[in-house]
C-alpha cells in the first residue's frame, strides 16, 4: 500500500483551511435540497495497525445517491461537501461509491500519481462506451507513447496552421449573428448555443477539413449525443434515452473516420485528422488506423465542448463587467481589421487574464475520474483498490487560503504582480495536471481568444443587471437558459465589416 503522508487528517490540518463563506442560493427549495443531510458512514475499514482513518461520507438518496445533486448544484455542491467532510470523502452516485479528492494537496497526490496507485480507468465507467481508448483513458507507458506521437499534431507550426484555418470561420460566423437585428439595431441571442454551433463548425473545419452542410451537421449531432451520454442516470440503451443516442453517435463517427482515413493517409492535409495520420516520433512510432479513429473522436469532444464552455463563461463575465469588456476591446481593435494570426492572439494580454479567471470561476471539466489499482492512502485516509475517485478542481479554485475574495471576478489576480495561481501548484487546474495535463490546452486558449476577439471587434454585449447565470452540470456545465445576451453591433472599421478580409 502506497503511503503519501505521515499521520492522519487531524483537526490541525482542517484548521489550516479557513471556513468558506456561506453558499448563496436564491431559492429556499434549493437551499433545503443542498443542506439535506444523510447518515455518515465509513467507506472501508483500514488495515489493522496502519494508523489510517477511514474515508467519511454518505450514500445519499436511495438508488441515485448524489447523482442529481451535482448535476443541479455543481460547484456549490462540491464546496458544501468539502465544508462537511474535508478534502477526502465518499458519496453514492450512479450506483457506485465514489471518493472525492478536493483541495490542492489531495489533488496533487492523485494527479502526480508518483506511486502509480491511480489509473485512468475511472473515466471508463463514464465514457468508455463513447470515447473508447481516447488519450485520456490510457495509462502509464501506453499513455506516454501515445502522447509522444500526438504531440506532433500540437507543435507551434501546427498551431499556427490551425489558427489560420479557424480565423475566417469565426469571423464569418460571428459577424453573421447580426443578420437578424431588431428594429432598435440590437440582437437578442442565446449565446451558449450560438457559440456551440460555432465551435462545432471550427472543429469540423480545423480537425476534419469538412465544410459546413448537412453532413457536418450530422457529425456534430453525433458528437453532442456521445458527450451527453456519459452521465446518463439510466445507463442502458433504452430507445429514446441518452445512452442509446450516445452509442448510435459513436457508430456514426467510427464510420465517418474509417471511410475517410485512407485519403488522409495518402494526402498532405493541414487538418488535425491528417496530422494524426502522419504523426511519428523520432523512433518511428506511429498510430494504427484504429488509434487515429479513437483519438479523433476523443479530441473532437475535448476540443469543442471545453472551448464552448470557456468562451461562454468569459463572455458572461465581460457582460457583467463592462470595464473589462472595454479594456479587452481596445486591445482587439488595436490589431486592425486583418484576421489575427497566432502572434497577434498571443499579444492580447487582457483576454489572457479574463480567460484564466473565467476558467477559475467555471472549470469546464468539473471533475476528473480515476480508479485505484492498489490499496492506497491520501492525507491519512485509507482507500482500497478498485475504488472510483473523482478529483475536483472546482473546490481548489474557491479556497480562500489561496485566492483573494474567491467568489469575485478579478482577472488581475493572474497578473505578474500577483499570480495567485502560483500560491500552490494545484490551486488552479482547469487543464488537469501531471502526465495527463490537457495536450490541447494551447490550442484551446488560442481558439477562445480568437472567438472573444471577433466578438469584441463586432459587438458590445450586455445582460440585465439583475440577471445571474445558472449552470446545469448534467454532463459538462451548460447555462440552463442558453445565456441570453443583447448584442449591439459596433461601427465597422477597416476594409469591411461583414466580409472576411485577408492578411
Amino acid at each position: 500500500m502506497a503511503i503519501h503522508t505521515v499521520g492522519k487528517v487531524t483537526e490541525a490540518i482542517r484548521e489550516r483551511v479557513p471556513p468558506l463563506t456561506s453558499i448563496p442560493l436564491p431559492r429556499a427549495v434549493d437551499r433545503r435540497l443542498l443542506e439535506q443531510r444523510w447518515p455518515t458512514r465509513e467507506l472501508a475499514t483500514p488495515p489493522p495497525g496502519s494508523g489510517l482513518e477511514p474515508v467519511p461520507g454518505d450514500a445519499g438518496a436511495p438508488l441515485i445517491g448524489h447523482s442529481l445533486d451535482f448535476m443541479r448544484f455543481g460547484t456549490e455542491y462540491a464546496l458544501r461537501r468539502y465544508q462537511t467532510y474535508g478534502p477526502v470523502s465518499w458519496m453514492g452516485a450512479f450506483g457506485r461509491r465514489i471518493v472525492s479528492l478536493t483541495g490542492p494537496e489531495a489533488t496533487q497526490i492523485a494527479l502526480v500519481n508518483k506511486d502509480k496507485a491511480f489509473s485512468q480507468d475511472g473515466w471508463s465507467f463514464f465514457i468508455e462506451k463513447f470515447f473508447h481508448r481516447g488519450l485520456m483513458l490510457l495509462d502509464f507507458g501506453e499513455h506516454r507513447m501515445h502522447r509522444r506521437i500526438m504531440q506532433q499534431a500540437f507543435t507551434r507550426d501546427r498551431l499556427t496552421g490551425y489558427v489560420d484555418q479557424l480565423a475566417p470561420v469565426l469571423r464569418e460566423g460571428i459577424t453573421g449573428w447580426s443578420g437578424q437585428s431588431g428594429r432598435a439595431g440590437w440582437t437578442q441571442l442565446r449565446l451558449y448555443w450560438a457559440l456551440k454551433q460555432l465551435t462545432l463548425d471550427v472543429a469540423t473545419r480545423v480537425f476534419m477539413d469538412m465544410p459546413s452542410g448537412a453532413r457536418a451537421h450530422r457529425i456534430n449531432r453525433a458528437f453532442v449525443d456521445a458527450v451527453r451520454a456519459g452521465t446518463a442516470v439510466v445507463r442502458y440503451p433504452v430507445p429514446g434515452g441518452r445512452w442509446a443516442a450516445g452509442l448510435a453517435g459513436r457508430r456514426v463517427l467510427e464510420r465517418y473516420f474509417a471511410e475517410n482515413l485512407p485519403g488522409r493517409r495518402d494526402g498532405t492535409g493541414a487538418d488535425l485528422f491528417a496530422a494524426l495520420c502522419h504523426a511519428s516520433t523520432e523512433d518511428g512510432e506511429r498510430f494504427s488506423d484504429a488509434d487515429v479513429i479513437n483519438h479523433m473522436i476523443f479530441l473532437m469532444m475535448a476540443a469543442h465542448d471545453t472551448s464552448t464552455i470557456t468562451s461562454t463563461a468569459a463572455a458572461y463575465y465581460l457582460a457583467k463587467h463592462p470595464q473589462w469588456q472595454e479594456r479587452a476591446r481596445e486591445e482587439s481593435r488595436g490589431l486592425g481589421d486583418e484576421l489575427p494570426d497566432i502572434e497577434a492572439l498571443d499579444g492580447l494580454h487582457t483576454l489572457d487574464l479574463v480567460i484564466k479567471e473565467a476558467l477559475r470561476l467555471l472549470a469546464p471539466v468539473p471533475s476528473m475520474a480515476r480508479k485505484t489499482v492498489t490499496d492506497t492512502e491520501v492525507l491519512g485516509h485509507y482507500i482500497p483498490a478498485g475504488t472510483l475517485v473523482g478529483v475536483s478542481p472546482v473546490v481548489n479554485h474557491f479556497l480562500p487560503e489561496y485566492w483573494t475574495d474567491p467568489r469575485s471576478f478579478d482577472p488581475e489576480r493572474f497578473n505578474e504582480q500577483r499570480r495567485e495561481d502560483k500560491s500552490h501548484r494545484y490551486a488552479w487546474i482547469p487543464f488537469g495536471g501531471g502526465a495527463h495535463k490537457c495536450i490541447g490546452l494551447h490550442f484551446g486558449m488560442l481558439e477562445v481568444k480568437a472567438i472573444l476577439h471577433e466578438m469584441l471587434r463586432a459587438y458590445r454585449w450586455t445582460t440585465p443587471e439583475s440577471y445571474h447565470v445558472r449552470w446545469d452540470y448534467v454532463s459538462l456545465p451548460v447555462p440552463v437558459d442558453g445565456l441570453p445576451v443583447r448584442l449591439s453591433p459596433l461601427e465597422p472599421f477597416g476594409a469591411t465589416r461583414a466580409g472576411v478580409t485577408g492578411r
